[in-house]
């Protein structure tokens, strides 16, 4: 297990793309004394992009889609129809001292032990296969999940001195909601659900007009 103890944040609920961001952002600064994984969903199509991408290089998408800009790195993804997740580890929990890649192939292992119980047999990237597109799902990297060689889970992460950032996309349609449950108890032995704290909501409200519902942030260099 990879958390002794986990705090679950499932309400069902869409939101808006700076919305999602925002929420993520918040939760990583009110980092508690436990893990937080937060599952949600999208009120319209949307896009997000990495913290070092291109504006110029969605523009396009700006008429069918809501665009944000992350606050981790990586490539363009689409959402909507995926289940996307982020999960926060503060920075005094053991499993922040494994480092990036520990974190991402423990969390892709959940996920593919997950999707297993669904049905779905998928596979741990060995390797990274050579960058072909600015697409994050094009462009598989070590310990992202395959299914029949596509990319159908992958992520980005942040780390700063609260705690460490990791926000996934899960792109196989028609999962359970026993998936969820599953994804969590393949993380921790002890998974408590509830709800996201009033001033995470609050704070997030904040960003989202300061920070990534702004030009500035979004058609940064």
């Amino acid at each position: 297990m990879l958390f002794e103890r986990l705090v679950v944040h499932d309400t069902g609920d869409t939101a808006g793309a700076a919305l999602n961001m925002a929420i993520d952002e918040s939760l990583l600064e009110n980092a508690a004394a436990e893990p937080v994984l937060r599952f949600y969903g999208w009120a319209r199509p949307s896009l997000s992009f990495g913290y070092f991408g291109r504006f110029a290089d969605v523009a396009a998408e700006a008429a069918r889609r809501d665009i944000v800009r992350r606050w981790t790195g990586g490539g363009i993804v689409l959402h909507g129809d995926d289940l996307t997740y982020s999960l926060m580890t503060p920075a005094g929990d053991p499993a922040s001292r494994l480092g990036p890649p520990a974190i991402y192939a423990a969390l892709h292992e959940a996920i593919r032990l997950a999707l297993l119980a669904e049905g779905c047999e998928t596979r741990l990237a060995a390797v990274g296969a050579p960058r072909i597109s600015d697409a994050c799902f094009a462009n598989p990297v070590r310990f992202d999940l395959l299914l029949d060689g596509r990319k159908v889970a992958g992520a980005a992460q942040r780390r700063t001195r609260r705690g460490f950032l990791h926000q996934g996309s899960i792109q196989v349609p028609h999962l359970s909601e026993r998936f969820r449950e599953r994804f969590a108890s393949g993380l921790a032995g002890n998974v408590e659900w509830g709800k996201l704290p009033a001033p995470v909501i609050e704070r997030a409200t904040t960003l989202v007009s300061e920070k990534y519902a702004t030009a500035t942030w979004l058609h940064r260099c």
